[in-house]
């Protein structure tokens, strides 16, 4: 017979009273009186049943800016009905300037091809292929694609986009 041993509070436990020890444990976890720990059981027991939910194709949606950009929302408000946060898939040409916003949500851009400059009060940054830039909620920026080629990339919102709480500037 090989034996085991598992240390912390189950080293000192016979084996057949594993399971009447992980059931008391177990328990003891649901009867939390903290608020958070309340909500996420409940949150648990609504989802429970649920499964992955498959993104067959993203959303086209119109974009803002002096040239049409390509915005494909694949997770968000318009395509999944999801407003914790926005996935999208974006491809702006040579020349496309944003107008300034000052966003109330965190906005994580990953940029895949091309150059995509993010102003900012203090000045911009030039963000390159393979490299990423995080504009944080209630900061001005200005999103534009001056270089050759334009610019493709990954913005993830959170929460997600809305128009309700992008605070563009007013041209």
């Amino acid at each position: 017979m090989i034996g085991f041993s598992f240390g912390g509070e189950f080293s000192r436990i016979s084996p057949p009273s594993y399971t009447r020890t992980i059931k008391m444990i177990r328990k003891t976890k649901t009867r939390s009186s903290k608020p958070e720990a309340r909500k996420l059981q409940a949150r648990k027991a609504k989802t429970g049943s649920r499964k992955p939910t498959l993104i067959p194709r993203p959303t086209r949606i119109q974009s803002a800016g002096n040239k049409p950009k390509l915005i494909d929302e694949y997770i968000g408000r318009v395509n999944s009905h999801t407003s914790s946060a926005s996935v999208a898939h974006m491809r702006s040409p040579a020349g496309w300037v944003e107008p300034g916003q000052t966003p109330a949500f965190d906005e994580f851009t990953i940029v895949l091809k091309g150059i995509l400059r993010v102003e900012h009060k203090n000045g911009s940054i030039d963000v390159a292929a393979g490299r990423a830039v995080i504009a944080h909620a209630g900061e001005w920026i200005r999103y534009s694609t001056p270089h050759e080629g334009g610019a493709e990339y990954i913005a993830v919102c959170l929460p997600a986009f809305s128009m309700e709480t992008v605070h563009r500037d007013e041209v």
